[in-house]
């Protein structure tokens, strides 16, 4: 046990658990999205996905506790990595040789701080019903025994100054990303196998892919394309 918390504490074992949680988290936020694109098909196909999620309580809450705790692994190490980072390089170079860093992987720190909070925004806005407690858990018209989750959302978006919160914060979720997403592969040995340049696009790809799907949208409920 004692050899697997130093594997797990060195440099090389705390880079490792970053990637793979960091993997772990990157899968969610996609099919996270991809439930989320559901109401493009209408109120019934969304409140549909949500009920179905919601049937067993059990498995969602096992579901939730498994991902906090993947989510509280990610930061744990990522911010014993930046402390290192520190530790090695206490006094800032007078020229910071940053040409070939772009600026997301410059300021990873930053974006997953400006991540976290969103996170926690948006559990109480959508989970625990905190931020918008009117629209929150109201049932169905028509089906007293489901929820009306589309009508929530749309309700919550309908406000502009929620809507612009949530694109502001898919815009550095996007940042993180695109940096995280090739560096989490290269870190698990991916790169240098004569795919390096697909390695390094992977980050963009995923980037572009969540911040277009999530903030259109509040955008078409904003401009009444949802309704």
């Amino acid at each position: 046990m004692k050899r697997l918390s130093r594997m797990a504490l060195s440099s090389v074992g705390s880079k490792y658990i970053m990637a793979l949680t960091g993997l772990g988290l990157m899968m969610f936020v996609l099919a996270h999205m991809s439930g989320n694109l559901l109401i493009y098909g209408g109120r019934d196909a969304l409140n549909a996905y949500a009920h179905g999620l919601t049937e067993h309580p059990f498995l969602l809450w096992t579901a939730r506790g498994g991902l906090l705790a993947v989510f509280l692994t990610h930061l744990f190490f990522a911010l014993r990595t930046w402390q290192e980072n520190q530790s090695a390089r206490p006094i800032p170079y007078a020229h910071e040789a940053t040409i070939q860093a772009n600026w997301a992987s410059r300021h990873m720190l930053l974006t997953g701080v400006v991540i976290l909070l969103f996170v926690i925004y948006h559990l109480l806005h959508f989970t625990f019903g905190v931020v918008d407690a009117d629209h929150f858990k109201r049932p169905l018209p028509d089906d007293p025994k489901q929820l009306d989750v589309a009508g929530m959302v749309i309700a919550g978006f309908g406000n502009p100054i929620v809507a612009v919160s949530y694109i502001v914060a898919q815009i550095f979720l996007g940042l993180h990303l695109w940096h995280g997403g090739s560096s989490f592969l290269q870190h698990l040995g991916l790169n240098g196998r004569g795919y390096d340049a697909a390695v390094n696009r992977v980050g963009a790809a995923v980037a572009l892919v969540v911040v277009v799907g999530n903030c259109s949208i509040p955008l078409a409920i904003t401009m009444g394309w949802v309704y």
